[in-house]
């Protein structure tokens, strides 16, 4: 029996300016640009705001899921992704993903764990 590892898991709570924090057309835009140049699979989404207009995105994708939560009241955002190995490595894809999102919300990172799955 050879050994699997079913992918990589990033795990992020990042700061970020409050226009993107409370930008959710825009981070869905920017999510379904990263789907597609990376040719991962979109399944289905929930994309909802909140009152104070923070939002909380999920996408599921047939590789897994990526979401995002934001605390534009105190400049933050959590986002995590997860893309399984069955049918390719996708840890490098996961490390840019995770760089071009933070780059698209011009965000510092506060706390990054890879969890090797």
């Amino acid at each position: 029996m050879h050994s699997y590892s079913p992918g990589l898991h990033i795990l992020a709570t990042f700061r970020a300016p409050v226009a993107r924090l409370t930008d959710a057309a825009a981070c869905q835009a920017f999510f379904d640009q990263q789907i597609s140049h990376w040719g991962l699979v979109k399944v289905g989404e929930v994309y909802h705001s909140f009152p104070n207009a923070s939002f909380t995105a999920v996408v599921g994708l047939t590789e897994s899921h990526l979401s995002i939560h934001t605390w534009p009241e105190f400049g933050q955002a959590t986002f995590d992704v997860f893309l399984s190995n069955y049918q390719r490595d996708n840890s490098a894809t996961v490390r840019q993903l995770y760089a071009e999102t933070l780059r698209f919300f011009e965000g510092e990172e506060l706390t990054k764990t890879e969890v090797a799955r």
